[in-house]
């Protein structure tokens, strides 16, 4: 990627690395930046203590997209994140402004950078099949029947994490190959827009400095109302823990917690299910070989990861008009 020439930047990282603190610092020195959120869990409306939406003021101060734009009781996609994205970021250019992509859903960032893999269609079938046997045997014992079919993909899911067991399931059950082949780009017809745009990403040295600052956080949101927000949620009635937004890290634990009349158990469960997240992350991460390392748990870390984003962001507009050239941020 060549210096200075980036139409929109991408910062990601595990859960709790402090990107957002990184994103309104960069943004505040430009002056130029709008926000496009890859988060999976913040385009829910209702959702805002579990998914650490930025508060009103933060988003007054930087314009923020692709948040509080679904129903809980909605599904969401890697497409439809691509074909909103797209078109947020094609608009803050329009102005005449900058985008910076930020999040966590690693998915999402793939498929952006490196394009939709063409995948089949779902199955009702096989999907009701799959459903049949993990209500008879349980999500972890169909996890390790994957683990046996596509090693590559289990080894990146959480035992019960049912969404992403069923579908890895189904497109092996369907073609006869397992789901890791159709990522590797099998069949992808083009390099799309958005390969070559530049990502930074925020990773600790330490996990255990990782782990205290999810602890951390987890204790925040509980302090904030967490279980009120999920009971408000349940009391509507047409939501369920099968759902996309309810199986989001926070929520579901939040859910089975009221559910199971347990909420002492919470913290202990959401902060364990929220460091797995994070290791999952983690390994996303590892797996894009272009991006651009910032240590989280260091101490210039702002200061590093705005050098960074400078280094590969166009000029300000401002900039160029009161100094008739470039500048470099940090």
């Amino acid at each position: 990627m060549k210096v200075g020439t980036a139409a929109a930047l991408c910062l990601a990282g595990p859960t709790a690395s402090g990107k957002s603190a990184l994103a309104l610092a960069f943004a505040a020195r430009r002056g130029d930046v709008e926000i496009v959120s890859v988060d999976s869990a913040q385009v829910y409306r209702g959702m805002d203590i579990g998914t650490a939406k930025p508060e009103a003021a933060e988003r007054a101060a930087v314009a923020h997209h692709l948040i509080d734009i679904l129903d809980p009781a909605e599904a969401y996609s890697a497409a439809r994140f691509v074909a909103d994205a797209t078109a947020a970021v094609a608009a803050i250019r329009a102005r005449g402004r900058l985008p910076l992509l930020v999040g966590g859903t690693m998915l999402y960032f793939k498929a952006l950078r490196e394009g939709l893999d063409p995948l089949p269609q779902a199955d009702p079938s096989i999907r009701a099949a799959i459903d049949a046997e993990a209500a008879e045997r349980g999500w972890p014992a169909l996890h390790a029947e994957l683990a046996r079919a596509d090693p590559a993909t289990a080894a990146r899911l959480a035992p019960n994490d049912a969404q992403r067991i069923q579908r890895a399931l189904e497109v092996q059950r369907a073609t006869g190959r397992p789901l890791s082949h159709w990522q590797r780009g099998a069949g992808r017809a083009a390099t799309p827009p958005g390969a070559a745009w530049p990502l930074v990403t925020l990773e600790p040295a330490s996990r255990d400095w990782l782990h205290a600052r999810i602890g951390q956080r987890f204790d925040a949101m509980l302090q904030g109302g967490l279980l009120d927000e999920v009971r408000r949620l349940r009391a509507r009635g047409d939501l369920h823990p099968g759902l996309p937004s309810m199986r989001c890290v926070g929520y579901r634990q939040a859910w089975q917690a009221l559910e199971q009349g347990t909420p002492e158990a919470l913290r202990e469960r959401g902060a364990a299910a929220t460091r797995q997240l994070a290791k999952r992350q983690l390994t996303w991460l590892r797996s894009m070989s272009d991006r651009i390392v910032v240590q989280a748990d260091a101490d210039d870390v702002l200061e590093a990861g705005c050098r960074e984003l400078g280094r590969l962001a166009p000029p300000a507009a401002a900039a160029q008009a009161r100094e008739g050239g470039t500048r470099d941020l940090g």
